[in-house]
């Protein structure tokens, strides 16, 4: 596998530039392609800029030049810029689909600014990927060396998630991430730990009716294909005893999923996008606009998304399909 990475720009107001370029330093012996303006990432380190994916390596940082224009200004986000960072996100995904770019990193977006500056239709970075990726069902994971966790239903309201979570929703993100244990992390026999929706799981029936009344059969009925369990009281799930018992944790909601895994690391945790026809992922965090510029942006999360992504690309290559 020789061909580079795709790393888009991000928001260039961001701390974006400046992870990237760290990460690099971290990530040895990955050959990246950034995609993006050069002047915004040479106040971090040495720049070479490159005409062709094919000429990346792992010696600089290479950039790739996307028409993101103007200067970047610390911590203010500029709406001219956001068709610019649309554009990075589009060649990225156009590289990776060529097989030019053996994956994708993408840095954090300003949805605020490209909302105003390019229309942007679209929740966040997941959902346009599925778009550009001709692919409805699509999975977020969070995961670090002790623990990868799958939250079923994401940017909901609690009040909104009994409703937003249906058997088909959860049935389609269990095959998701079984699928992807096995051809990305290469996990031969997936073990899935499922949380319940309420404490204690219910406790039959006496605290929620969810998991007596669906989830509990569902998960049963999965379980023989799908190497899945529970539902479990999410409270008992992720000390390390009981981490020690599966390969990855779906749960019911966003912060059952988030709190337990930025908890154990959360200067390392990386966003990966289950369910694409390319490798996806990104650092768990935002723009940071408040450090952006001040050089104390942590690079872990960026580089460690840089490893995944370069190691999930090579088993995709070993096992295609």
């Amino acid at each position: 596998m020789t061909a580079p990475l795709a790393i888009t720009c991000g928001e260039p107001a961001g701390i974006g530039p400046e992870v990237v370029a760290k990460a690099r330093v971290l990530a040895t012996g990955i050959p990246l392609l950034v995609l993006g303006n050069p002047d915004h990432f040479a106040p971090f380190g040495p720049v070479e800029v490159i005409d062709a994916p094919e000429a990346a390596h792992d010696r600089a940082l290479c950039v790739l030049p996307v028409d993101v224009p103007g200067p970047a200004v610390p911590g203010r986000p500029d709406p001219a810029q956001a068709k610019g960072v649309v554009a990075a996100i589009d060649r990225a995904v156009a590289l990776c689909r060529a097989g030019a770019a053996s994956g994708m990193v993408t840095a954090p977006i300003h949805k605020a600014a490209l909302i105003e500056g390019a229309g942007f239709a679209h929740p966040g970075h997941t959902e346009y990927l599925a778009e550009l990726g001709g692919v409805r069902d699509v999975v977020m994971m969070l995961a670090c060396p002790d623990l990868r966790v799958v939250p079923a239903t994401i940017h909901v309201p609690v009040a909104e998630v009994p409703a937003a979570l249906t058997p088909e929703g959860l049935e389609a993100t269990l095959r998701i991430t079984h699928r992807a244990l096995i051809r990305d992390f290469g996990v031969a026999s997936p073990r899935i730990a499922v949380a319940g929706l309420n404490p204690h799981a219910g406790e039959d029936g006496k605290i929620g009716t969810e998991e007596r009344d669906w989830i509990a059969a569902l998960v049963a009925r999965l379980a023989p294909e799908l190497g899945c369990f529970g539902p479990l009281p999410a409270d008992t799930m992720f000390h390390a005893g009981a981490r020690a018992g599966y390969d990855a944790a779906v749960c019911m909601y966003h912060d059952q999923a988030l709190i337990p895994i930025k908890t154990i690391d959360f200067a390392g945790g990386v966003n990966v996008t289950l369910g694409l026809p390319f490798v996806r992922t990104s650092p768990d965090h935002g723009t940071a606009f408040d450090i952006a510029g001040t050089g104390r942006a942590d690079p872990t999360s960026t580089a460690n998304a840089i490893r995944l992504a370069w190691e999930m690309a090579a088993r995709r290559a070993a096992r295609p399909g």
